[in-house]
């Protein structure tokens, strides 16, 4: 997989900077990041997705939008950026794994950035933290770990491959193979998407039906090579029999990790009210909770 397949889907995170200069102290602060692929156009015409997005969003009261793009100078993420505004997206790894670890910083994963780096890394380090829980007590702090599949990108595993993460015990201590972020099988024909809000009391479902279809998206299949969720908020289902958990939260460190499947570059998913309200949701609700870490 080349690095434009990493940046299919929009990625965004909310954390605890200055304030942008104009914006209300109660604002949750919103920077959307998008490669702005030309076959965007097919589904949002005059707009790229991330303009669709931001639009959508500034349109909504206690939050303030930016919007940053691949030519953007430092590519919209500069030091200053990130200390001045809502949003990174996951172009500097160390700094956006450092941020969400300490609290600091929430990040919204869409789509097929589920092979985004901070996203893979953020997702590694949740099963290095859920290994050393299974690992005796009285072994923990001496325990010698090697630690395997590091570098997934590129591996797709097949339907019957062992699930990772996974922790096994090995003559000199233990073996953890990371998990990949990736799944056996993807449909990019747009089929009709099922949707189940699993978990109705969850802040990101707020005013979200039980049962809502997304007309036209990817498919992606299980088994999702992933760290168990804290929280699966929505499945979705397609005709044809395959699954996905595809709202999934998870806490890793201090912060919090949000992953939304549906999508896809060239299906107007984005200009729906459903699935713009799951992101309208998670950056109200992540945002808040960025905000009690806050010094």
């Amino acid at each position: 997989m080349n690095r434009r397949t990493y940046l299919y889907a929009i990625s965004f995170a909310i954390f605890a900077g200055r304030f942008v200069h104009g914006a209300e102290p109660s604002s949750i602060r919103v920077l959307v990041w998008d490669e702005q692929q030309r076959e965007q156009r097919q589904a949002y015409g005059d707009q790229f997705l991330g303009e669709a997005i931001a639009s959508h969003l500034a349109s909504l009261p206690g939050i303030v939008v930016k919007t940053a793009t691949l030519t953007s100078p430092d590519h919209g993420l500069s030091d200053a950026t990130l200390d001045a505004t809502d949003v990174v997206v996951w172009w500097f790894v160390e700094r956006v794994v450092s941020r969400v670890q300490q609290g600091r910083l929430a990040l919204v994963t869409l789509h097929s950035a589920h092979w985004s780096k901070p996203f893979v890394r953020l997702m590694q380090e949740r099963a290095k933290s859920d290994a050393l829980q299974q690992i005796p007590e009285a072994e923990r702090a001496t325990a010698r770990i090697e630690y395997l599949n590091d570098q997934p990108y590129g591996k797709v595993p097949k339907a019957d491959a062992p699930l990772a993460p996974a922790l096994t015990r090995t003559a000199t201590g233990w073996s953890l193979v990371l998990p990949g972020c990736i799944f056996p099988a993807y449909r990019p024909d747009g089929a009709l998407g099922h949707l189940t809000t699993l978990l109705v009391d969850h802040p990101i479902a707020k005013d979200l039906p039980k049962q809502w279809d997304i007309p036209q998206t990817e498919m992606y299949n299980e088994p999702f090579h992933v760290p168990t969720p804290d929280a699966v908020v929505f499945e979705e289902r397609w005709d044809k029999g395959e699954h996905f958990r595809s709202g999934c939260v998870w806490k890793v460190g201090k912060g919090t990790v949000f992953y939304f499947r549906p999508g896809h570059e060239t299906y107007p998913v984005f200009k729906q009210r459903e699935p713009l309200r799951v992101i309208e949701n998670a950056a109200r609700w992540l945002g808040g909770e960025v905000r009690k870490n806050a010094p």
